[in-house]
């Protein structure tokens, strides 16, 4: 077979060891690193959202608020990886893959009918889209602490808020569409 010169090969990789050290030095290399602080890695996890997904529900109200406090409580769990052994005992690779599969589950049983089933939504979240890449037991009793602040009926209330502080809430409108 004939090799033509003037194409482009785009390669994805992890960081291994075994990797070729030429591939590196000869090619160029690009990156993808979470934004910094909370703010804007929850603007970052909603902007691949449109609104008609933002209003594609059988209860809008609730995906809304839902669709808040899962990508709050995503961002919460990046940034505590900054934190080293304080944020996490174990450093886990949480992904954008962890939250698209959670929001698709939250979708999936808002449009069930009936009431919200919360601690179904806590179990998948928590110990299996989550939790399944928490291996030490404190990180996984941690990461279910954090995600019951975010995925209760308390987060439909207009004036629940996230912190003792009251900081850290959903947005005033986010119960209507714009």
């Amino acid at each position: 077979e004939i090799l033509v010169g003037h194409g482009r090969l785009f390669l994805t990789s992890m960081p291994a060891a075994y990797f070729p050290v030429p591939v590196l030095q000869n090619g160029i290399k690009l990156t993808t690193e979470p934004p910094k602080g909370l703010r804007a890695n929850v603007i970052r996890s909603f902007l691949p959202m449109s609104d008609e997904q933002l209003n594609d529900s059988a209860k809008p109200k609730e995906w809304r608020r839902l669709q808040f406090g899962l990508k709050f409580f995503h961002a919460v769990i990046q940034e505590r990886r900054k934190f080293g052994p304080l944020g996490w005992n174990i450093r886990y690779e949480f992904n954008d893959s962890d939250l698209e599969t959670s929001t698709t589950i939250t979708h999936n049983m808002l449009e069930l009918d009936g009431a919200i089933p919360w601690d179904t939504l806590l179990f998948v979240i928590g110990h299996i889209n989550y939790g399944g890449r928490v291996t030490d037991d404190n990180d996984r009793k941690c990461l279910l602490a954090i995600l019951e602040k975010y995925v209760t009926p308390k987060i439909l209330e207009t004036d629940y808020r996230f912190s003792e502080s009251g900081t850290y809430r959903c947005p005033d409108n986010s119960d209507v569409a714009d």
